[in-house]
């Protein structure tokens, strides 16, 4: 499975969870900055040279709540068969609920692995595992704003990518996010300091399930 060595597990014995589509209502903090050249070379196909970050408390879904982390380091260009937006392709993702890390590598191929969370995902919040430790404190600018769009992924899977997507509706604000990052690669990727951000005050969110293709750029 496609993943930076934080999200790497020996574990195999995840409990069993649901297929997709996966309904959720959520709350999240979304920051962005350009990609370092390390970032860059995770993913050296055709990109786009930005890196976002996401902590999200899932406040329902259906493996009950919990709390997750996630990172692009960049994200794969619309076209080409990927659809009309820019695409994440994930290879750090950690959350604190064992029955969603069974969710997350089976059915998205996510490499999600288990870790410790703080905080509030709206105001200050950690996320930390074995070796590697994320802090963001972020802060809302202005009044919140209804918010309708979807993300995409696209994960490496050998010789193909499975593409999926979530839909979201609810309320967001404007961000300014200050983040410290730690961890054998987290470090060279994930960038220090303040950036700019979205708030996901209250939202309702559908993942569906994912599709294998062949016949794209992996």
């Amino acid at each position: 499975m496609w993943s930076v060595s934080e999200s790497e597990s020996e574990r195999t014995d995840w409990p069993e969870s649901p297929p997709p589509p996966w309904p959720a209502d959520v709350r999240a903090t979304i920051w962005w900055h350009r990609a370092t050249s390390e970032g860059r070379a995770l993913l050296p196909q055709k990109s786009v040279p930005v890196t976002l970050v996401m902590v999200v408390d899932y406040l329902s879904s259906p493996v009950g709540p919990y709390r997750e982390i996630l990172a692009s380091p960049v994200l794969r260009r619309p076209g080409n068969g990927l659809g009309a937006l820019p695409r994440m392709s994930v290879p750090f993702i950690a959350v604190d609920s064992d029955v969603s890390v069974h969710g997350g590598r089976t059915h998205w191929n996510l490499p999600k692995v288990l870790a410790d969370f703080g905080g509030d995902v709206l105001g200050s919040s950690s996320a930390s595992g074995d070796g590697w430790a994320v802090h963001a404190d972020a802060k809302g600018i202005g009044p919140a704003f209804p918010i309708k769009g979807a993300l995409g992924f696209a994960q490496p899977v050998d010789e193909e990518l499975a593409l999926a997507g979530a839909k979201l509706t609810g309320k967001a604000r404007l961000a300014r996010v200050k983040v410290d990052a730690h961890g054998p690669s987290l470090t060279s990727w994930l960038r220090p300091g303040t950036h700019f951000g979205l708030q996901i005050v209250s939202g309702k969110m559908a993942t569906g399930p994912a599709v294998l293709v062949s016949d794209v750029e992996v």
